[in-house]
């Protein structure tokens, strides 16, 4: 009986962390993002903030799944990180109806609560992160052609604009979900054939690079001395500096996501939030971004900033 309560809490513990993430990520306001202060004509920020309750079971889920797997009562190629994603979309969609909200964050999301779940875990509930980190690439690596499957049919049930086309299974295509389950295409085959186009996609392949190695380390240095709005904006930048948004690149091509963090690099250079001539070029590019019906949204750097608030909150960062 004690070690239920152990795990309970545990899992209780991870999805409050990933809760917090969302809710960090989408109060601050970034460029050419939803925010308290800027919303989209059919997306707004009672959308976010419904998406992050309705992801709540989900986490959970994905979270007790981890201690099983840690605990031996089920394998790793039982994760199911597929239906996960599937059902935490369809929750999503029937909380809310602004549209897909949060579907990209889900995806890295889900990888991180079962390896969570699976990680022990020290005083007040502190990951080691290079044992988090290992347990996501086992998960990934042991997804199954019902997976790919699942996945599908959350991307359906999300409906996410920009998906572009696919040089093979391509999600649009009725007949892709046949052929993933006939030639036991695994998720994670899957994603290996998307990640040049999809940041998404690349995180799951190369076991978050961008998350760990580029974005939290930075993230973290930020925070030792500013508030959690500057620094955020500036992850934001530097992100987006270094990684042409994929999902401005699926829908405005290559060569505008590459302006896109031209723009972004001079506005870091320029000093962001902690300059005034800083500040008055957010603004204009903020206002660039928001061209043509946000068709320049930079939604998987976004969802690339609520991962790392994710490993930061499980890391023990408190606002």
């Amino acid at each position: 009986m004690h070690s239920e309560i152990i795990n309970s809490q545990k899992a209780q513990h991870i999805t409050q962390c990933l809760q917090l993430a969302i809710m960090l990520e989408v109060s601050v306001d970034k460029p050419g993002n939803v925010s308290f202060v800027s919303n989209f004509k059919e997306t707004r920020i009672e959308h976010f903030l419904a998406s992050a309750v309705a992801a709540l079971p989900c986490f959970h889920a994905s979270a007790q799944r981890g201690i099983l797997i840690n605990e031996g009562k089920i394998g790793i190629d039982r994760a199911g990180l597929g239906g996960l994603i599937k059902t935490c979309s369809k929750n999503i969609s029937t909380w809310q109806r602004g549209g897909n909200t949060i579907l990209g964050t889900v995806m890295l999301f889900v990888p991180i609560a079962v390896a969570a779940g699976m990680t022990p875990t020290g005083k007040n509930y502190s990951f080691d992160l290079s044992i988090l980190r290992s347990n996501i690439d086992r998960l990934v690596k042991a997804t199954s052609a019902i997976d790919s499957v699942e996945l599908y049919e959350a991307v359906d049930i999300a409906s996410p604009s920009g998906l572009g086309d696919s040089p093979d299974f391509d999600v649009t295509d009725p007949s892709s979900k046949g052929r993933l389950l006939k030639e036991n295409v695994t998720l994670f085959e899957v994603f290996k054939i998307a990640q040049n186009y999809d940041d998404v996609c690349y995180e799951w392949i190369n076991n978050y690079p961008i998350t760990f190695d580029l974005a939290y380390p930075y993230l973290m240095e930020q925070l030792k001395n500013k508030p959690l709005n500057v620094a955020v904006v500036n992850l934001f930048l530097k992100i987006l500096s270094e990684r042409s948004d994929s999902f401005i690149a699926r829908k405005m091509g290559k060569a505008k996501s590459v302006e896109v963090s031209k723009d972004a690099r001079s506005v870091l250079e320029l000093g962001g939030l902690e300059t005034q001539k800083g500040r008055a070029h957010i603004r204009e590019f903020d206002k660039k971004l928001r061209l043509s019906g946000n068709k320049c949204n930079p939604g998987t750097t976004a969802d690339l900033i609520a991962t790392t608030l994710a490993i930061c909150t499980l890391s023990g960062y408190r606002p």
